[in-house]
């Protein structure tokens, strides 16, 4: 497991461990649900941009190391991509 689904695993059982907590003290309302349950969704977002900006940055890193081990720029190819006009 990476250290994203570490940290959202990690997140997701001390919720359960709460809801679980609160469930035996007779204290587990829908406000304490919905409350959890936007942690957890919280993290989930945080965790879910945070894997998406650490692969973009390696198979950036992947693919500039690749273009210096084949001589560099010389064999780069650009590609515009042109927006449509409203």
């Amino acid at each position: 497991m990476s250290a994203h689904s570490d940290r959202l695993a990690d997140v997701v059982a001390a919720t359960v461990e709460v809801a679980a907590e609160s469930g035996h003290a007779g204290a587990f309302t829908d406000e304490v649900a919905q409350a959890l349950t936007a942690v957890v969704g919280k993290v989930a977002a945080r965790v879910t941009d945070d894997a998406e900006r650490d692969g973009f940055v390696s198979g950036w890193q992947e693919a500039v190391q690749t273009m210096e081990a084949e001589g560099g720029a010389a064999h780069a190819r650009v590609f515009r991509i042109h927006q449509a006009e409203d």
